[in-house]
């Protein structure tokens, strides 16, 4: 990132303080050797408490199709997000997008949520936690459902850390199928404030049966 002439390093720890006021960097390409910073006027929210599934989409999700869990390969699942997809031709995630989440994942401030059957990686995604906020970055899928399976797991695993904020930084029709709306950047910086302050923690593979419990709960609409 350059200003004024002067080359300013984005280390993990600036983009932490950069996340906790609103900001996120985006390469504009892959091919990239710098980074941007974005503040839209409307920012994309994921509501907590409003989320819901598609009755198909949930049958799959409690089929055992997938085998479903966080952080086992973090490295791989950001590089997927990283290729090429029929419809995402471009992608913002350059090798230094890469390599400043896989330090903030050593830190224990990024996490990925991996969908895998029969030993191999078919879908995932991965964010930012700070606090009670979750900053979803992006997602990739190699089969049917499997970014979508990974995404109710998020929000499962979300709702049993005691998560206030998911963001999904630019609405979408996809996401709007679950509940995603857009709220004005002001709204959303007063509602991220709340969130970082809260003690939330991000849940280990020890509360699967409490994660089993909390989609079941948003089945049924809780």
């Amino acid at each position: 990132m350059t200003g004024q002439g002067e080359v300013v390093e984005i280390t993990p720890d600036l983009m932490i303080r950069a996340y906790a006021v609103g900001l996120f960097p985006m390469a504009p390409d892959a091919d990239a050797t710098e980074l941007e910073w974005y503040d839209p006027p409307m920012r994309g929210v994921l509501p907590l408490d409003a989320f819901h599934v598609p009755r198909r989409l949930y049958r799959t999700v409690m089929s055992g199709r997938f085998e479903i869990v966080s952080d086992r390969d973090f490295h791989a699942t950001i590089t997927a997000c990283a290729q090429p997809a029929p419809g995402r031709e471009q992608t913002w995630i350059n090798d230094q997008i890469i390599d400043l989440f896989c330090r903030l994942h050593d830190m224990g401030y990024a996490h990925s949520v991996e969908t895998w059957r029969d030993g191999r990686l078919v879908g995932g995604l991965y964010g930012v936690s700070i606090g009670g906020a979750f900053f979803g970055e992006s997602m990739f899928s190699r089969e049917r459902d499997a970014s979508k399976v990974a995404l109710v797991h998020l929000v499962a695993r979300l709702r049993v850390g005691g998560y206030a904020l998911l963001d999904t930084q630019f609405g979408t029709a996809h996401l709007a199928t679950f509940g995603g709306v857009e709220i004005p950047a002001a709204d959303y910086k007063h509602r991220l404030r709340q969130a970082i302050a809260m003690p939330a923690s991000w849940p280990d593979e020890g509360k699967s049966s409490q994660i089993v419990a909390a989609m079941r709960a948003i089945r049924a609409g809780g």
